[in-house]
């Protein structure tokens, strides 16, 4: 009699079809750090689109600080070529609105969006690639605006430490403004139409702040609006970072007098508001 042994399979291990969050959040950090250098690579073999980050904040800062600052008085004294140099950082942070929302609408228009549908890869990184290679931009910016203001005489006199938290301010500023670019791309879809928009925002927020001329003789109702604009915080806030003029006197708002806290809620704000609903408008774009 021969005994026949019937061996039995194990039982199957569950599997648990739901991602793991940090698998998902790993996942999400590799198609970024993909998308990013893919972006830098096409800004690479496209060198003239170095020009507007390059040659137009160099523009900026001799227009400003030789043909207006002849004319321009700052309150309290003080240098308006110092004065001047916040507003310049700020206005090429803006000018991030434009860059970032014509790419994404670009993205729609050439299909390179359907083409990352079809791949196994994470929807939010599409948008974390764009504005981060945007950012990057802003920063080889920033590397000629500081150049250029050193050599016409810009100096920052508190240090390295506090030198260094204004130009995060700055980037922080940059990088909240390109999230509105992105939802400004996906929400229009049409490359001369979000750069007519962008414009229309950018402009406003620039001009009607602390970031080219002091406040002091506006009226009083145009002055309250001007200070309060979230830009003047962060203008006001570096001056104060890097001890250069700030023409703040007793009679400017509180956001004036104390800018630091405002402009990092500000921009922070900015990021909270705008990431889930450009998340979102994504979403709807590669769905249609």
């Amino acid at each position: 009699m021969t005994d026949t042994v019937q061996r039995q399979a194990p039982p199957p291990v569950p599997v648990s079809l739901e991602p793991r969050p940090q698998r998902v959040v790993q996942e999400m950090v590799a198609d970024s750090i993909a998308l990013i250098g893919r972006h830098m690579k096409h800004i690479a073999r496209t060198p003239e689109k170095l020009i507007g980050v390059t040659v137009m904040p160099i523009a900026f800062v001799l227009v400003f600080g030789y043909m207006f600052g002849s004319a321009m008085t700052v309150p309290g004294g003080g240098n308006y070529r110092e004065f001047i140099m916040a507003g310049i950082f700020v206005q090429m942070m803006l000018a991030g609105i434009g860059t970032t929302a014509v790419g994404v609408s670009t993205d729609l228009e050439n299909g390179l969006v359907e083409r990352f549908r079809s791949l196994p890869m994470s929807q939010v990184a599409v948008l974390v690639g764009r504005t981060v290679s945007d950012l990057v931009l802003t920063i080889m910016s920033c590397v000629g605006i500081t150049v250029v203001g050193l050599m016409i005489g810009w100096r920052a006199h508190n240090g390295v430490w506090k030198t260094l938290a204004a130009f995060g301010l700055i980037l922080l500023l940059g990088y909240s403004v390109a999230w509105v670019g992105a939802l400004i791309g996906l929400v229009v879809r049409n490359a001369e139409a979000v750069s007519s928009i962008a414009a229309f925002i950018t402009m406003p927020l620039a001009f009607l702040s602390s970031a080219f001329f002091p406040l002091t003789n506006l009226p009083s109702w145009l002055r309250t609006i001007a200070e309060w604009n979230p830009i003047s915080s962060v203008v006001s806030a570096c001056r104060e970072l890097w001890g250069n003029p700030t023409a703040v006197t007793d009679e400017s708002a509180t956001v004036m007098q104390n800018p630091l806290p405002y402009a990092v809620i500000g921009p922070l704000l900015v990021l909270a508001i705008t990431i889930p609903l450009a998340s979102r408008a994504y979403r709807r774009a590669v769905s249609n």
